[in-house]
C-alpha cells in the first residue's frame, strides 16, 4: 500500500510579487528551493494564511538569496504582496517507508524569506 506524505515543506514566507501576466507558477528562491529539496516544475500545494487560500502550482526557481517569493499567473489572483505562505509538496511512498521518511522543512526568516 502507498500513502502521500509531506515530503517538503517552507513555512512562513511573504510573497514579494504577483504576476498575473506571467505563464503560472510560483517563483521560489533557489536557496529555498534547495534547502526544502523541491525541484523545478514539482507540484506545490500553497497555503495563505492571510486569506484561507489553498492552491496549487508547479515550481520555478528564482535568483539564489533574492527571498523571491512570487505567484505567477492565475494564482497571483489569490495572494497580495505581503501575505504570509506555507508552500507544501508531498511524495507517495509505501506504508514502511513512509514510518521512517523524515521531510525537509524549512523555516526561512520571515522578515526576508532568507535562511537563516
Amino acid at each position: 500500500m502507498q500513502i502521500e506524505v509531506v515530503k517538503s515543506k517552507i513555512h512562513r514566507v511573504k510573497v514579494t510579487g504577483a504576476d498575473l501576466n506571467y505563464i503560472g507558477s510560483i517563483t521560489i528562491d533557489e536557496d529555498l528551493m534547495d534547502a526544502a529539496n523541491i525541484i523545478q516544475g514539482e507540484k506545490v500545494q500553497i497555503v495563505n494564511n492571510n486569506n484561507g487560500e489553498r492552491l496549487e502550482t508547479y515550481a520555478i526557481p528564482g535568483p539564489r538569496n533574492s527571498g523571491e517569493i512570487t505567484l505567477n499567473g492565475a494564482a497571483a489572483r489569490k495572494v497580495a504582496v505581503g501575505d504570509i505562505l506555507i508552500l507544501i509538496c508531498y511524495a507517495r511512498m509505501e506504508f514502511d517507508e513512509a514510518k521512517k521518511f523524515m521531510p525537509a522543512i524549512v523555516f526561512p526568516n520571515e522578515e526576508n524569506n532568507l535562511l537563516r
